[in-house]
């Protein structure tokens, strides 16, 4: 079937229309009616540079575990074997999963990237000091607070506990977690995160 269809409508200034004078033309006039999809496929900046279309993540990234971490140690991930921080620019919401080989608590906050990356230019920053800020998701009035700290969540051993953090976190350009583990032994700690437009 052609997606194109044919309607009339009145021909400005036509003996037919409203707007009545001396035309040649007809009281009618043939206008193409059609649906062509439209794809929005990036933006350019006023500086002329080019920038796709930020999607969100299809899968989890998986990072390599922290193998036999004691009680009472602290691990940041993401960690180096991958990339070492999270960068939210552009997506709104982050899904983080944690998988420990000790069930317990552990205490999970959101802190700033290593020294050895930008946040955007700016150059060096202070890593592993908790993210502090303010937003409509806060808590604290017009103060800066943490923007992220659990200080007693419960895990389960040897799977995933999948944790949604809405907005509080977008933006972001040199990012890690902060895990605790105080489940009373050691565990191995393995972090996935996917990242939310």
């Amino acid at each position: 079937m052609n997606p194109e269809k044919i309607r009339k409508v009145y021909a400005p200034y036509s003996t037919t229309g409203e707007q009545v004078g001396q035309t040649p033309l007809t009281g009618y006039v043939d206008v193409a009616q059609a649906i062509y999809p439209a794809v929005n496929t990036g933006q350019v900046s006023t500086d002329g540079e080019w920038s796709g279309v930020i999607v969100s993540d299809k899968v989890f990234t998986i990072d390599t575990a922290h193998e036999n971490t004691p009680n009472g140690a602290t691990v940041l991930v993401p960690q180096k074997a991958n990339a070492d921080f999270i960068d939210m620019t552009g997506f709104k919401d982050i899904l983080i999963a944690i998988k420990p080989t000790n069930g317990g608590n552990c205490a999970i906050s959101a802190v700033m990237g290593p020294d050895t990356n930008t946040f955007a230019n700016l150059t060096p920053v202070n890593a592993a000091v908790r993210l502090r800020g303010n937003g409509v998701w806060s808590s604290t009035g017009t103060a800066l607070g943490d923007i992220l700290i659990d200080g007693t969540e419960s895990l389960t051993a040897d799977v995933w506990n999948i944790f949604i953090i809405q907005e509080k976190l977008s933006g972001q350009k040199n990012m890690q977690i902060r895990i605790d583990n105080n489940s009373g032994g050691n565990s191995d700690i393995t972090f996935a995160y996917m990242r939310l437009v």
